[in-house]
């Protein structure tokens, strides 16, 4: 008995729609088998270059063929050049200075620059894409005048921020601000400009990220490696530092509302870590921190972090970060005036409850403790 709302397919349509995926699929091979071809025979033309774009539109993780793209590209730039063997091509040259060669390779590139943004677009999580820019821009760098792979890099960082806005936890795409960032800071430090330090404007930009969505962890991630150089940029004395710890401690203490959102409790850890004496300078955000201020902190944030087995007893993480506190702390402060034993036990034996298949770690927590 057929259901009632469900369109029907006959054999007939099945048969069609397998007949037009075949073809399509021949049609991909002829054009793969067409550039392999052509590579193979050093035919590095832009007819060729063009064949590579119907490949890539069809399948962009195809990374031999945006391997064969910069065999072509960079066949054109060396041609260029050769041809234009008088034209310097020196970072030293006047920014304004142009030369057929380097129109040519300014053209070639940013050509393939736009080529590439719709499937960008289409498929943002494709790693090949990522690195092909990257190769774009560095060739920019290498063989055009400051002034010209600055605003390139400044553009790019405009996209990437459009694509963040977009899906603000793409790995790669904060993996790519941040090579951005460095270039354009590099640029300018060749270039003797002033302006080469973007580290404040980054620590805003992961400011608003975070209070747009708690749950983005590629921007805590990149907030924890961008404070300590924010740190030494600022020249912070030892009240600086204190504060900064100060206001990160309240600043996630804000967020962790959701015992599921593990990117807070990732950055709370990344804070604490940055506690322990014997760490080096640009692992630590205080760094005139006595026991005692340890221990206060320590005992501050686990009783922060009971709080929330109030309203979630049954979320595993928080008992794992209570015990691993717990061990932490215990090396500062034998006395230990903020966890008693049954506390521990019970913690353990949620996790156990919570979290069964994993006993033989649960084991190891409590030899660790001494329970």
């Amino acid at each position: 008995m057929s259901g009632h709302g469900v369109p029907r397919v006959s054999a007939a349509d099945d048969t069609r729609d397998a007949q037009k995926e075949q073809k399509k699929i021949e049609e991909y091979r002829t054009i793969v088998d067409l550039v392999n071809a052509k590579i193979a025979e050093r035919e590095y033309t832009l007819e060729v270059l063009s064949l590579t774009e119907k490949v890539l539109k069809k399948n962009p993780e195809y990374y031999t063929v945006w391997n064969y793209r910069r065999l072509i590209l960079q066949f054109h730039i060396e041609t260029a050049l050769t041809n234009n063997h008088d034209a310097s091509i020196s970072q030293d040259q006047p920014s304004d200075g142009r030369s057929p060669a380097q129109d040519t390779i300014h053209n070639l590139l940013t050509w393939d620059l736009s080529f590439i943004i719709p499937l960008l677009m289409q498929f943002p999580k494709c790693y090949w894409i990522w690195k092909y820019r990257l190769w774009l821009l560095s060739r920019a760098t290498d063989l055009l005048p400051a002034s010209w792979p600055k605003s390139l890099w400044n553009k790019e960082l405009e996209l990437v921020s459009k694509m963040l806005a977009r899906d603000e936890r793409n790995f790669h795409g904060w993996g790519y601000r941040r090579t951005i960032i460095a270039s354009l800071e590099k640029i300018a430090q060749e270039g003797g400009d002033g302006e080469s330090n973007m580290v404040e404007q980054e620590f805003e930009y992961t400011t608003r990220m975070i209070k747009s969505n708690l749950s983005n962890f590629s921007a805590w991630h990149n907030r924890s490696k961008l404070i300590p150089r924010l740190l030494d940029e600022r020249g912070a004395n030892n009240e600086d530092r204190r504060d900064m710890l100060d206001s990160e401690f309240s600043l996630i203490q804000e967020a962790m509302t959701d015992p599921d959102n593990q990117s807070v409790f990732f950055y709370h850890q990344f804070l604490m870590s940055t506690l322990s004496p014997t760490n080096p300078r640009h692992a630590a955000i205080a760094l005139d921190l006595t026991n005692t201020d340890r221990v206060a902190i320590y005992e501050r944030e686990i009783e922060n972090i009971k709080e929330l087995l109030e309203d979630f007893d049954d979320c595993k993480l928080i008992y794992q970060i209570l015990l691993q506190y717990t061990k932490e702390y215990l090396d500062f402060e034998a006395g230990n005036k903020t966890v008693t034993t049954a506390e521990m036990r019970e913690w353990l034996a949620q996790l156990r409850k919570l979290d069964f298949l994993r006993n033989g770690r649960w084991n190891d927590v409590e030899r660790d403790l001494g329970l």
